[in-house]
């Protein structure tokens, strides 16, 4: 068992992975060497990369793979998707290249709040603090005016000021809710930043009024933070075409294809077993895009599952229809996403994603995700109803497992051929790999 280090941050890099290695790792040569074998052979790249956080010893790599033929809004886009999972990007194009001939995708903006609390407690008297907050709110928003002036240049800025109650839910608990428009900024550290100026704001004006006496206890703020849930930043994407324009599907015709997939998305609608890894097959789409952007994936998907749950049950985000033979399917998304700031700046591949995608605004990046996001429901959904999701998965999977059980490049190209037409899984592969080991 290793001791506790003191002091771990202030070593250098080539300390830290001394004392790693050393401690760790049996081999702490092999384990030294595999992190420096890592590093990116641009020493001003890597020295970036490791500013990103603290204690970097290396990077870690993910395949950033492309799905073009994507027709949003009657621009062609080609996707990069930074994921690790077999069949998410293939899977993308195929849907890419289905809904192409049928007039691709649509994606519109619903709206682009974003929401920040102050939270506090006070003991007093409801009318008192109504009347304080009615009376001081414009010296509240007026202390954040250092913060949201470039903010508003922008077109962004604070959209509106609210004292909620929520003593019912907990005892003294009241918040200042404000919500923000933040222009092409994902907006997290402006947000917290105007908060935190409201707060001080909120405890020091508090303190100077005559109305908070001992009998009616001045204001304790708890904390301030931006809410990763964003109920009213959503984007909207949909597809539709006539059913008899539906190529037969594994031999089923069009029509039955199509009501299979709204039967499909019923059952997520009402399954929150189904609706998990329903919403999940969605989110690989999403994900994807939003790595390769450097947006926050996890804030995202916070958000997207609340908002998923916000009827009091978890269900579908997708929905489908037939209406006079027309199918549509459709997915609206919160997605508080950014174009500059963070990383989209700085990560030399997020700025390659950028250009690959013609330097999106906020607004046509949130409609970009939201339809790989449809396009991957859609995917998973076709081979859930037709094949079966292993069939096409499986095969994608086979590079994975022929390189687990050390291949050589010759199996690799037999395997290859003889898993066109047969069943792929691990003991498949190993025994195949046992009968050709030359």
């Amino acid at each position: 068992m290793s001791k506790q280090i003191n002091g771990f941050s202030k070593l250098s890099k080539q300390e830290k992975i001394d004392w790693i290695s050393k401690t760790h790792f049996s081999d702490s040569q092999k384990a030294a060497h595999q992190l420096s074998s890592y590093w990116n052979s641009s020493p001003e790249v890597q020295t970036r990369h490791d500013e990103f956080i603290e204690n970097t010893l290396t990077n870690f790599y993910m395949p950033l793979g492309v799905a073009p033929n994507f027709l949003i809004n009657d621009a062609l886009y080609t996707l990069p998707m930074v994921i690790e999972e077999s069949s998410v990007v293939a899977a993308a194009g195929n849907a890419a290249k289905f809904w192409f001939s049928k007039g691709g995708f649509e994606a519109k903006i619903i709206d682009t709040i974003k929401v920040g609390q102050v939270h506090f407690l006070y003991e007093g008297a409801p009318s008192i603090l109504n009347s304080f907050f009615k009376n001081n709110k414009s010296k509240l928003l007026e202390a954040t005016k250092p913060l949201t002036l470039n903010m508003e240049k922008r077109g962004g800025g604070i959209v509106s000021l609210d004292l909620i109650d929520k003593t019912a839910a907990l005892d003294h608990y009241y918040q200042l809710q404000v919500r923000f428009k933040t222009a092409d900024a994902m907006g997290a550290n402006f947000i917290n930043s105007c908060l935190e100026s409201l707060a001080d704001e909120l405890e020091k004006v508090s303190q100077q009024d005559a109305s908070f006496t001992e009998d009616n206890p001045k204001i304790e703020v708890i904390m301030s933070i931006l809410s990763n849930y964003v109920p009213e930043c959503l984007v909207h994407a949909k597809v539709s075409c006539p059913i008899d324009s539906i190529e037969p599907q594994e031999g089923m015709d069009g029509a039955t294809f199509a009501k299979k997939i709204v039967q499909a998305i019923q059952i997520a609608n009402c399954e929150p077993y189904r609706a998990v890894t329903h919403n999940k097959g969605i989110m690989n789409g999403v994900d994807a895009l939003v790595l390769a952007t450097g947006n926050d994936f996890r804030a995202i998907e916070a958000g997207v599952h609340a908002y998923a749950a916000r009827s009091g049950n978890y269900s579908s985000l997708s929905q489908a229809s037939i209406v006079n033979n027309q199918f549509s399917m459709e997915l609206t998304l919160p997605l508080a996403i950014g174009t500059v700031g963070g990383l989209t700046k700085l990560h030399p591949m997020v700025g390659w994603c950028m250009e690959l995608l013609e330097f999106p605004d906020a607004k046509t990046l949130m409609k970009i995700i939201a339809v790989a996001g449809l396009a991957q429901n859609f995917a998973a959904l076709r081979s859930l109803v037709t094949s079966g999701i292993q069939k096409g998965h499986m095969k994608m999977h086979l590079f994975n497992i022929l390189n687990q059980l050390k291949a050589t490049e010759k199996q690799k190209k037999t395997a290859l051929v003889y898993f066109k037409t047969h069943t792929v899984s691990v003991k498949a592969v190993s025994d195949f790999l046992s009968f050709n080991e030359n």
